[in-house]
């Protein structure tokens, strides 16, 4: 098999099939890989709009640090979408440590944050590799909002709220709902993570350009305190997330309890089937392609600091299909060796938010961010 450039671990999947969708538009070859190659062979050919003018091959691979290292070889990028990623994360980054391969995925899993950062960033870096977690909608395209007001000096405290329109997919609901009955979730205060209350319920948040207040939660905390923390403009980040679906929002905290309830007391292997079988039971069906005039997204950011204030929003849609060009913007970067950084680093810290900024607002996916500086 001639090598491809470029990995879409995971590519069956629904963002996996647009990372590949974008990977076509950039006219980057790449594997698509993945447990089953009937469900891959499948979903390339009735999933990913242009496949057949796509310069891509399938490559079935067990889940284990010899057989993705062997897979990866020859390869340079490795875009991972197989999560929850605390629990499958750990193999696809090692293998990628082998085999020396950019990394990255789509996660804001906040302990998978911690564990790359402290355990693999220094080592990835040393190789001159990347290792860029959460390249994602929900995470860099608020990214892109807070390092737009921190084009402003002075300023060091984040309030972020990520809004989409529109349901989770299959494996994000999977992981939100592992991630939420198993790990802790922190915002950022004083360069200290801190845990945010774990019974506080929903919150309620006022989103720019709608009238109704939105209902919110931290979502395991997101990914930006743990990439702002050794920022030194950074002093406190806190995110609240949700969708605008009313419904059900009101029902994820009582889907949590109840999961937590339920699996109380289990071995990880034993909670972990018995999550994965709840997350089912809440979806389990792959969502329909994202249509723009109902799959909105809105990521506010206001930032403080003690004489300065800015307020950037930045109007979206589809937010899936912001991650899937997000991903393979990435790589084609990576490829051209564009990155800024190597080792541990958000999206916006390897490329540039104004870069990142830029491709969403070529694709159409974005709206010109509505940013209001009082200095």
């Amino acid at each position: 098999m001639s090598k491809k450039p470029v990995v879409v671990y995971g590519a069956s999947g629904y963002t996996g099939r647009l990372v590949c969708e974008y990977l076509r538009e950039y006219n980057i070859p790449f594997i698509a890989a993945g447990r089953s190659r009937e469900r891959l062979d499948a979903s390339m050919k009735s999933n990913v709009a242009g496949i057949e003018t796509a310069d891509y091959e399938i490559a079935e691979v067990a889940h284990n640090v010899d057989a993705l290292t062997k897979l990866f070889q020859g390869a340079s990028v490795v875009l991972n979408t197989v999560g929850p990623f605390s629990k499958f994360g750990p193999e696809v980054v090692q293998a990628c440590l082998a085999a020396k391969c950019h990394y990255t995925d789509t996660t804001g899993e906040q302990d998978w944050l911690i564990l790359l950062d402290n355990e693999y960033g220094a080592r990835f870096a040393a190789a001159g590799l990347l290792l860029a977690p959460g390249i994602a909608q929900m995470y860099t395209t608020g990214e892109i909002a807070a390092q737009l007001c921190l084009d402003t000096p002075g300023l060091d405290t984040l309030d972020i709220a990520v809004f989409w329109g529109g349901s989770p997919t299959i494996a994000s609901t999977q992981t939100i709902l592992v991630n939420a009955a198993t790990s802790k979730a922190y915002h950022l205060q004083q360069r200290q993570l801190v845990e945010w209350q774990a019974d506080a319920g929903l919150y309620q948040l006022a989103i720019p350009g709608q009238h109704e207040m939105a209902l919110a939660l931290p979502w395991g905390g997101t990914s930006h305190p743990i990439w702002f923390r050794r920022d030194p403009r950074v002093a406190n980040v806190k995110v609240l997330g949700g969708v605008f679906n009313k419904p059900l929002m009101l029902g994820v905290p009582k889907i949590v309890e109840a999961a937590l309830k339920a699996t109380e007391g289990m071995n990880s292997d034993d909670r972990y089937a018995a999550l994965a079988q709840t997350a089912a039971g809440v979806m389990n069906t792959m969502p329909p392609r994202e249509n723009p005039r109902i799959n909105k997204s809105v990521d506010s950011v206001h930032a403080q600091g003690p004489l300065g204030r800015a307020h950037c929003v930045i109007y979206g849609n589809s937010n899936y299909k912001q991650t899937g060009l997000l991903q393979a913007y990435a790589a084609q970067a990576l490829l051209q060796g564009a990155q800024k950084k190597v080792g541990f680093a958000s999206g916006c810290q390897a490329f540039g938010h104004h870069e990142l900024l830029g491709v969403l607002r070529s694709f159409g996916l974005v709206q010109k961010p509505v940013l209001t500086v009082h200095d």
